[in-house]
């Protein structure tokens, strides 16, 4: 887990806390290239501080907590850190592939791990893959992601034949059309972040 700068915020106000999650943990992922370069844009927004999540790297096991999440009551140390990450974000957003049309396990797991960290906080999709861009990934994993009470966002960033846009060098090749949705997406991520606020204060 990384922590990124916050960008240019407002001094008299506390920026809010954006976690970007690497959905996919398959040796030869694209998804590291993606979330980097999606990072960068977040930063360049400055209404954020920004913290990047490798589902690989955070490497939680499928669930083993004996109760349910939604008491809270967490008996492993790596529930209890990844707890803490999950409620101190103000928004999110999944950086992820489609898997047979679906979510990745990975991060399906890490949701159902938790549940009030999750609740009145808005989430946005940067999803890739084939011909489809990982868009049906995207629409599973809103189902998920309601029922956590999180607010998933209409706007995204699709990424068709993503391997076209990886690079000789690894890293991902972006162009006007992704840098405008990246764009648009925060931007709307920001707005419903703040309107947020005060069901995440109560």
């Amino acid at each position: 887990m990384t922590l990124l700068g916050p960008g240019d915020t407002n001094p008299h106000m506390q920026a809010l806390r954006l976690e970007i999650l690497i959905a996919s943990t398959r040796p030869g992922r694209v998804g590291w290239p993606v979330g980097s370069w999606f990072v960068e844009r977040a930063r360049a927004h400055g209404r954020f501080d920004v913290v990047l999540i490798d589902l690989k790297e955070l490497a939680l096991p499928m669930l083993d907590e004996p109760k349910h999440p939604r008491l809270g009551q967490y008996e492993h140390e790596h529930t209890k850190r990844w707890s803490e990450t999950v409620k101190a974000a103000d928004a999110f957003v999944f950086v992820t592939p489609e898997y047979n049309t679906g979510t990745p396990p990975a991060l399906v797991n890490a949701l159902d791990y938790l549940h009030a960290e999750w609740a009145y906080k808005p989430v946005a999709f940067v999803s890739y893959g084939g011909v489809s861009g990982g868009t049906r990934s995207a629409q599973m994993t809103k189902q998920i992601v309601t029922t956590l009470r999180m607010v998933p966002l209409f706007e995204a960033v699709q990424i068709p034949f993503v391997t076209k846009y990886i690079g000789d060098n690894g890293a991902f090749q972006t162009n006007e059309t992704f840098d405008n949705a990246a764009k648009a997406m925060l931007d709307e991520l920001h707005r419903w972040a703040e309107a947020l606020k005060p069901m995440r204060a109560g």
